[in-house]
């Protein structure tokens, strides 16, 4: 039983960009993994993990966001067909050619269970979305079904199939059905309790291959892929075949219905995978991987991606973007749409407290089913209309009673800023523009248009530029050579952000430039009326949504499918960050009155930050340098966001007014530093106690010549280094005497140590050396002393000269018994003062260094291993000092 039962067709080439479809899926890859052959691939629900199960008998799992092999599994030497995640107990299941079931946790790489399952190949296993059961099918043409929490006993097993049951598949609307596909050309459909089927539908002309429900909407279809290369799709309710799909060269081998996007997945022999809309069952779009043969599909709820397996490895593709589909009015309602369902929701209706990033508890409703399949829903600057595009069409609804307007082809829909002032991108060539629902012209830009952006001005985007027009005549106002994925005006029309991949651009536009160009009647050259836009500033982020609120850019950071993001705002190019997000959020929309900011989860689930509206408008009349507007808005702001203002004046080169306003004591110390505030310093540093502030202003009051507050400062901080300089420049004997006692209680014996030495207090620096424990310094501190006093005075020791010298009692003593103040020697007398002191060293001890030595006999005896050798060393040229 080969797994190929023909030669394979020739790659089918991919339809042109002016076929493609409404649908406009940004495919992008996620994962490449080449590999031995891929029978069957699976999703994991929450981690992001695709399961391979390959021929060679082996099952890989690969992280498709870190592009790497988690786990292999060596299962068997036969072929692996089938294996799927249990995610509620971290198992996963495979059945192989050996006719064996294993489990094993994918956390510790356990085999939980092995156990003969059939007589015959095992095709496909299938786990019950809630129940602990799992289906599994055969060559030998039955089904099982287990159950795990019984030991996995065989409670049941349906036979009725004439050849081998190459799928099975959980009906997701009713698990308490199933059904499976056989090469006996036949879908029969089962109830789980009853080991007879239900029904059988008949109508492929050769062995059917595959099968899947449909997930979405109130259709009661399932589809199926089979040998006569066809592809159906059936209402099981009336049992009638509704659809026949044909495109494939080859046996179609897989098929996925998409459970969040309207589309039916094919795959098959001829390496080709199938996108067919589910609505108009029109093919979408053709992937081909070049991976050799297509073998499995699948798609998990929730997300857009979606995995195949080929002959030569794995792949997963994201199909389109996640974001939700919604938009919110100036009263405060949302509109969204899920699948072909638009909700609603009044968020005036929240009366209770809930903390930033809270779920709020809306009640919604369901406003319409949808004909169209929703791609993008928006409403106009005044909130009185509303657009659902998608599928190639739009219609236009009153916002109120969501009523029908209008309706028509387009494949992009955008307002302008009048009530009914809308423009559609009919094709890649074309671009039409309504006023009050009438064609008012049609226009053809000279470059493809793969975009267009409402707002002030009227945007049509391809792969290089973006051209702005005016509404009334579609005249070029500028061109400019950036790609941006998405274009933001504000409401008074003045501001543009242009959003591009890894960072985005504020310009401001001058209208009435750009009217008196028009009214001159000059020719406008290709480059537009450069004039008429002037770049603010750059930021080096990519967004994700944007609103504006008056002329602040609000906007959540961070790039697709990223698991954190910050929710921030700009005013004259300064960053704010409001919050950091645990979860991607998407922006909706702001309600001034209620000064918070409400914002979606790819879940629908509504959230709200509070950003006071005071706050904007001080920030916007900063900028603007009216700062009498501002100086009327500061008092109505909250004083928990007086920081922010801080900040941003600060930021904006207004560090006095900056200090006036903060209240964080930091922020306060820094800007007072900034500025040379003393006063304000001093007073931050009695409330914090800290020493590094205290250290921080004496630094800051020796420059200013305070040299009372740098003493007060370096008492306060300890900082004893700066009092000795301080002192010892000033010549307090008094405070340098204070200085040392202190200084040794706080440890800090090399400030004591010179504090004595500068005030010639010799005797006590060597007890303070001896005291802690430094006699080898003490020796040599003692040692330089008597040398230096001898060279000064030009003494000599002789007799007990030399023993009165080593008991520390010659020398000239001042009052006290203090030695008098070393002073340098004459120029003359320096070398007769050298000789005498040699001859002296050479009377009272050794007569090569004039260390003194016990006599024995009337010989000297030298001192081991000092002076056995004749050689001089550095410290015998020193001199004769005992």
């Amino acid at each position: 039983r080969p797994c190929s039962r023909g030669p394979r067709a020739a790659a089918q080439p991919r339809p042109p960009e002016s076929l493609a479809m409404p649908l406009r899926l940004d495919i992008k890859r996620k994962l490449s993994a080449r590999s031995d052959r891929v029978k069957c691939v699976d999703v994991h629900p929450t981690e992001p993990w695709v399961l391979s199960a390959l021929y060679n008998g082996h099952l890989f799992l690969w992280n498709y966001n870190s592009q790497s092999l988690v786990k292999s599994f060596e299962v068997t030497d036969l072929p692996v067909r089938a294996a799927k995640f249990i995610a509620r107990k971290q198992w996963l299941i495979a059945g192989a050619d050996d006719m064996q079931l294993r489990v094993y946790n994918y956390n510790t790489m356990e085999k939980v269970k092995v156990w003969e399952a059939h007589s015959d190949y095992i095709r496909c296993v299938a786990v019950h979305p809630t129940q602990p059961l799992v289906l599994s099918s055969s060559d030998d043409m039955s089904i099982k079904l287990w159950d795990w929490e019984k030991g996995w006993q065989n409670t049941i097993t349906y036979e009725g199939h004439s050849h081998y049951v190459m799928m099975v598949v959980f009906n997701p609307k009713d698990a308490n059905t199933f059904a499976s596909a056989s090469l006996d050309k036949t879908i029969k459909v089962w109830g789980i309790h009853t080991n007879s089927p239900h029904f059988t539908l008949e109508g492929h002309e050769k062995g059917v291959n595959c099968l899947d429900y449909f997930a979405g909407g109130d259709r009661p279809y399932l589809v199926s892929g089979a040998d006569d290369k066809a592809v159906k799709v059936w209402d099981y309710q009336t049992k009638q075949c509704v659809q026949t799909m044909e495109g494939h060269t080859h046996n179609v081998a897989t098929i996925c219905c998409h459970p969040e996007l309207p589309l039916i997945i094919t795959g098959g022999e001829d390496g080709t995978v199938r996108l067919w809309h589910s609505n108009t069952y029109r093919l979408e779009n053709t992937l081909n991987h070049a991976f050799e043969r297509c073998w499995s599909i699948a798609a998990l709820r929730g997300t857009h991606r979606l995995a195949i397996g080929y002959d030569e490895g794995t792949i997963v593709v994201k199909l389109g973007r996640e974001d939700p589909i919604a938009s919110m009015d100036p009263t405060g309602k949302v509109t969204w749409a899920k699948h072909n369902d638009i909700h609603q929701a009044n968020l005036k209706a929240v009366t209770e407290e809930v903390a930033d990033g809270e779920r709020l508890p809306l009640a919604t409703k369901e406003l319409d089913v949808c004909e169209i399949y929703p791609q993008s829903l928006q409403h106009n600057r005044k909130g009185q209309l509303a657009v659902v595009c998608g599928d190639g069409e739009y219609i236009i609804y009153t916002a109120v009673a969501w009523r029908k307007k209008s309706f028509g082809q387009g494949l992009d829909f955008v307002w302008g800023m009048d009530t009914a002032e809308y423009a559609v991108r009919e094709s890649l060539n074309a671009v039409k523009v309504f006023k009050q629902f009438k064609e008012e012209t049609t226009f053809r830009p000279p470059l493809l248009v793969e975009a267009i952006f409402g707002g002030a001005l009227l945007g049509v985007r391809n792969q290089e530029v973006l051209m702005l027009y005016d509404w009334a005549e579609a005249r070029l106002v500028r061109r400019i050579d950036v790609c941006p994925n998405d274009v933001y005006w504000n409401d008074a029309g003045d501001l543009v952000a242009l959003a591009c991949d890894d960072s985005f651009f504020v310009l401001r536009y001058n209208k009435d430039i750009a009217a008196a160009r028009f009214a001159s009647g000059e020719p406008v050259p290709e480059e537009g009326i450069e004039i008429a836009f002037e770049l603010l500033y750059e930021v080096s982020e990519a967004v994700r949504t944007a609103i504006w609120v008056g002329d602040c850019f609000i906007y959540t950071n961070g790039v697709e499918d990223a698991p954190t993001a910050r929710l921030n705002y700009t005013v004259g190019g300064q960053v704010v960050t409001l919050h950091h997000l645990d979860q991607p959020l998407y922006l909706v929309g702001y309600l001034p009155a209620q000064n918070k900011l409400y914002l979606l989860d790819k879940h629908y689930q509504v959230v709200s930050y509070a950003l006071p509206l005071q706050v904007l408008e001080y920030q916007t009349a900063v900028v603007r340098r009216d700062f009498a507007a501002a100086a009327a808005v500061l008092p109505n702001i909250p004083v928990d966001q007086h920081n922010r203002i801080a900040r941003f004046l600060e930021s904006q080169g207004f560090p006095e007014e900056a200090l006036a306003v903060a209240t964080d004591q930091e922020h306060r110390f820094e800007l007072a530093v900034r500025l040379g505030k003393l006063d304000v310093v001093q007073e931050i540093c009695k409330t914090s106690d800290s020493d590094a502030k205290w250290r921080q202003l004496g630094d800051m009051a020796l420059k200013a010549s305070d040299l009372a507050l740098a003493e007060d400062s370096m008492v306060r901080s300890n900082d004893f280094a700066g009092l000795l300089m301080l002192y010892s420049s000033s010549g307090d004997a008094e405070k340098m005497d204070k200085l040392a006692t202190d200084s040794e209680a706080a440890g800090k014996t090399n400030i004591a140590f010179m504090c004595l030495f500068l005030r010639g207090r010799t005797k006590e620096c060597l007890d303070l050396l001896c005291r802690t424990g430094r006699v080898p310094e003490a020796a040599f501190f003692c040692a330089h002393l008597r040398a230096v006093a001898h060279v000064a005075h030009g003494g000599a020791l002789e007799g007990g000269g030399g023993r009165e010298e080593r008991e520390g009692g010659g020398g000239h003593r001042g009052p006290g018994g203090v030695p008098e103040p070393l002073r340098e020697p004459r120029r003359g007398s320096q070398g007769g003062a050298v000789a005498r002191g040699a001859a002296a060293g050479q009377a009272a001890g050794c007569r090569v260094c004039g260390a003194g030595g016990a006599r024995r006999g009337g010989r000297h005896r030298p001192l081991p291993g000092r002076h056995g050798r004749r050689r001089r060393s550095r410290r015998h040229a020193l001199g004769a000092a005992g």
